[in-house]
């Protein structure tokens, strides 16, 4: 009797590796947690950074603090300024602008360019003189212009605008202020979005 010889294939053995167990599941929720919070984080410091850059260089919202440009815009309307238009140009006669307060009472007031750089002033009989011309000025309603403590006529100097408010009885302007410097302007108002009652574009036209 002989034994019968079967022979197996070889197989070699496979190295193998212990299987970790799974994470405990509250490691994987603590995960997910602080992977949303740095994502929204994230989101807010990039959203807050695109405003800031928008609000510097394209366009910004301002409070207005007085009533010196009423009935244009009424005290404490919100209007918005655009800030691109004076990187390609200067201010120009009949744009509303946004600059700052020389005598530091408010953050910024608001006015209407009235003249620019060469052009003269004058105020007779009611009525600012332009280059020796009677300024058309709709946006007034009838309301004269009288002098203030600044000495009239003046030539408007290098990198200065004069302005004035639309309500003149009430606006401390440069016929007070004199001159403003082009640098010390910020954008260009052309609407206001709040209230909702006075929301609109206005004039730009002297």
């Amino acid at each position: 009797m002989t034994d019968e010889f079967n022979p197996q294939p070889y197989q070699p053995l496979e190295d193998s590796e212990p299987e970790m167990p799974p994470a405990p599941e509250h490691d994987h929720k603590q995960g997910g947690t602080l992977r949303w919070i740095l994502e929204t984080v994230l989101m807010v410091a990039l959203a807050f950074a695109l405003a800031q850059g928008i609000k510097a260089f394209v366009l910004q919202p301002y409070v207005i603090p007085t009533g010196s440009m009423e009935p244009t815009i009424m005290t404490g309307d919100r209007v918005l300024a655009e800030k691109l238009s004076f990187r390609w140009r200067i201010p120009r006669q009949g744009d509303i602008v946004v600059f700052d307060d020389p005598a530091d009472r408010y953050p910024q007031l608001i006015k209407r360019v009235i003249a620019v750089a060469g052009q003269s002033v004058d105020v007779v009989d009611g009525k600012v003189i332009v280059d020796g011309k009677a300024l058309s000025e709709p946006y007034l309603h009838d309301v004269d212009t009288t002098p203030g403590t600044v000495a009239l006529p003046l030539i408007v100097p290098d990198g200065h605008v004069w302005l004035m408010g639309d309500n003149r009885p009430n606006s401390g302007d440069s016929r007070f202020l004199g001159p403003q410097p082009v640098s010390a302007v910020h954008g260009r108002a052309f609407a206001i979005y709040w209230p909702l009652s006075h929301i609109g574009s206005f004039s730009s036209a002297p």
